[in-house]
């Protein structure tokens, strides 16, 4: 290896988190080298949320031309996969290529490595044989991927992952999707609204087991009614794949699953043993990497996003990138010497953007949304989270289809507000919601959840008529 390079920080993976991280150090005037080895820009908008919601987009209008027969005449609907493949290919993800994101950050006066980083000792990252010294920091944000279950006979078949099921051209006959959590029911909605005949094998009792039952139930039947096979509580046995003839999925009750493809969508996993955590005292052979509240793995060490197994998601990403980059700019203006991080230093040499302190993580209200249709949108604890917590629960329930709104939607307003309550606080704890737009009415149960409005304060708003989330107003009500 060569003789080590003084850098201020170096951040280990540029994914969502991790470029946003990279860039603005960089912009705050921190010499900071991004190492990926992958795409910058990781999953989401090569293989995850960009290109995915283009495919949903896609599929619900499908299915609202469908609709048309229950509300304004009639329709004929012919399902066309080439333009959804050509928008992904040219306008998502620019066939695959992360020139345009490079760009970003090295416009941003970041340097660039491709390459896989690791952790070479305390404040040194090697990267092949160049090896960086980080003067302030290292980040590591190496995301996810996917975790295939060891399943007898699937190791070496092709099958899918949700990146070649993004990447696809031209659509199978049939479609076996291996996991019923949101990105299997999502994908297998898509490409059943396209024709393909699709079943979903869930070893679970219940598709979308980390919600709430009711919402299991709608996106099951949902599902359903565009044709999707789904079986739960199934433990496979065996998979075996023949080029003529596809895969077949043995259950353990003797039961037996056939398609052309087979997607496996079990989860996902951070794969720490190839960061050398061990190099710097940490633990490289647990699933994901323990952080504190300001995104802190050990001594200079930071990570964000996926890899912090806080869920995979985005905007969790990009809130952690926030703490991170004010926590490190916060150590900048505190080092004696240290270069103004800012560009404007206040007297007493703390970054302004340090002023005030750094923000410490809360996950209480965490959002998260199955874009499925209907949408599942949910934060914070589940009725049985709350139980088991040992909360003095209260429980407040509105179908969708009892507001007005929903009334005059008629065709696909499936869906409903659930909200979950701390009697003794009086307060919001958690909530759901589904249906046409459960992603949007989902902000203002966040809102609730985390600010802890009172109960009897959110009564006595007004919600805007005749709105889908004016079922919150009827499930506050229900509450009481």
């Amino acid at each position: 290896m060569t003789q080590p390079q003084q850098v201020d920080v170096v951040v280990i993976g540029l994914g969502v988190g991790g470029e946003e991280v990279a860039g603005r150090l960089a912009e705050a005037g921190l010499d900071v080298v991004g190492v990926e080895r992958g795409l910058v820009g990781g999953e989401c908008p090569y293989w995850g949320c960009i290109p995915s919601k283009m495919m949903i987009r896609a599929a619900n209008a499908l299915a609202e031309a469908r609709r048309v027969d229950g509300l304004a005449g009639s329709a004929e609907v012919r399902p066309d996969w080439a333009p959804v493949a050509r928008r992904i290919r040219e306008e998502a993800t620019a066939d695959w290529d992360d020139t345009a994101a490079v760009a970003r950050f090295t416009g941003k006066g970041g340097r660039f490595v491709r390459g896989t980083g690791r952790l070479a000792g305390p404040g040194r990252v090697a990267v092949g044989d160049q090896v960086f010294r980080a003067r302030y920091g290292i980040v590591v944000g190496v995301g996810t991927r996917p975790s295939v279950p060891p399943v007898d006979g699937l190791a070496g078949t092709p099958y899918w992952t949700n990146r070649e099921a993004i990447e696809v051209a031209e659509l199978p006959a049939s479609l076996l999707v291996l996991g019923g959590g949101a990105i299997g029911l999502e994908l297998a909605q898509v490409f059943a609204r396209f024709g393909v005949r699709v079943t979903v094998v869930e070893a679970s009792d219940r598709v979308l087991a980390v919600e709430e039952p009711e919402a299991s139930e709608v996106a099951a039947a949902a599902l359903r009614a565009d044709g999707v096979e789904i079986h739960t509580g199934v433990r496979v046995e065996r998979i075996d794949h023949d080029e003529a003839t596809g895969f077949a999925l043995r259950a353990g009750d003797g039961a037996r699953f056939t398609a052309e493809r087979l997607l496996v969508v079990t989860g996902r996993r951070a794969h720490l043993d190839e960061v050398g955590l061990d190099t710097v005292g940490l633990d490289g052979g647990q699933r994901y990497l323990p952080v504190d509240d300001r995104m802190r793995a050990g001594d200079g060490i930071w990570a964000v996003g996926d890899v912090t197994g806080e869920g995979a998601f985005t905007h969790i990403a990009m809130y952690q990138a926030e703490i991170v980059v004010r926590d490190l700019l916060d150590r900048v203006g505190r080092v004696p010497g240290a270069p103004d991080a800012s560009g404007t230093a206040g007297a007493d040499g703390v970054a302004p953007e340090a002023a005030g302190g750094v923000p410490r993580a809360d996950y209480r209200a965490l959002p998260r949304v199955t874009f499925t249709d209907p949408e599942v949108g949910a934060v914070g604890l589940t009725e049985r989270q709350a139980r088991d917590r040992g909360f003095d629960v209260r429980v407040g329930f509105a179908p969708l289809s009892s507001s007005t709104r929903g009334w005059i939607h008629r065709v696909g307003d499936d869906g409903f507000v659930k909200l979950v309550a701390d009697a003794e606080r009086g307060v919001l704890i958690g909530a759901t919601s589904v249906g046409p737009a459960g992603g949007e009415v989902l902000s203002a149960l966040v809102v609730a959840v985390h600010a802890a409005v009172p109960v009897d304060r959110l009564r006595h708003m007004i919600y805007a008529y005749p709105t889908f989330h004016r079922a919150i107003l009827t499930a506050l009500a229900d509450l009481a």
